[in-house]
């Protein structure tokens, strides 16, 4: 079945004080064009989190990002008491002997000292947090794809639509078709009896009327169509459906409906297969967004 390359993910886990978020976002590409915002905690993680990426999606333009939020007191940086009674003092002391006058807020004062609220502790991944982020990161990916599949299967319904029109226009040329060898012939005939003197061979004519309408026969580039909407078909229902294989063989489809349109001396002919190669454009435009 087809997926399309568009999707998104999202998920949360819960991790003793904090919340692990992870998102991720795609769009179309050629090949897989992963680029990510990671939080500094999980950096020695990034190639493993790029070849879980890359294994989930194969390709696309895919942004990722993986973020931490802590509850409201764990992000409260601690105040070092203990410095602040000693800063007191010893602003207290030296005012007295300056003859200096105290100020009249002395926290406003203390907080700007140095390293009365500086953070020391550095936070260290453990292997039970990098597992609750790691299912995080599963999630958004399980998301994302689930979203890939719901796009690719109303991709799938509008490519059927768009082959049953073809096939139904494909079917529409044939009444032309046959009776166009009949005009031909006729038009031939009558332009010959507008020249009383000319003198011809009719059984030379015939062999150059055969000719003639060889040359402008479609019966193969219908058949070969014909194909081609089947196998588009077969390979849409495929396991191993691709959307650069539906595009090769939306190019040869082109091929035979241009061919076909090149042999067609006759208007209402010429007019269906212009119609042909709208739905056709149609559905190039989508296989891009095919996986």
């Amino acid at each position: 079945m087809i997926q399309s390359m568009t999707g998104y993910g999202k998920a949360v886990v819960a991790y003793k004080e904090k919340k692990i978020y992870v998102e991720v976002k795609s769009l179309n590409s050629k090949q897989l064009d992963l680029s990510t915002r990671i939080a500094p905690l999980y950096r020695e993680k990034e190639m493993e989190i790029r070849q879980m990426v890359s294994a989930a999606l194969v390709r696309g333009k895919v942004d990722f990002a993986i973020w931490i939020e802590k509850e409201a007191g764990c992000e409260a940086t601690p105040i070092n008491a203990a410095l602040v009674e000693n800063y007191y003092h010893q602003l207290k002391a030296i005012a007295t002997k300056a003859g200096i006058p105290e100020p009249e807020d002395w926290f406003v004062t203390l907080l700007r000292l140095p390293d009365v609220t500086n953070k020391t502790e550095v936070e260290v991944l453990d292997e039970e947090e990098w597992k609750a982020a790691r299912t995080a990161v599963q999630q958004a990916l399980d998301a994302l794809c689930e979203f890939r599949r719901q796009e690719g299967a109303a991709l799938q319904r509008k490519f059927e639509e768009k082959i049953d029109n073809i096939g139904q226009l494909l079917a529409s040329i044939e009444p032309y078709e046959k009776s166009r060898v009949e005009k031909i012939r006729n038009r031939i005939v009558e332009g010959l009896k507008e020249i009383p003197e000319a003198d011809y061979d009719k059984n030379r004519l015939e062999q150059e009327l055969i000719y003639y309408i060889e040359k402008l026969d479609i019966s193969e580039e219908k058949q070969r169509l014909a194909n081609h909407l089947k196998y588009f078909r077969e390979t849409m229902e495929g396991s191993d459906a691709q959307g650069k294989k539906l595009g090769f063989i939306a190019q040869e489809m082109g091929r035979e409906i241009n061919t076909t349109g090149s042999k067609s001396n006759q208007a209402e002919m010429q007019n269906i297969v212009v119609m042909m190669k709208d739905e056709l454009e149609q559905i190039k435009e989508q296989v891009l967004n095919a996986l």
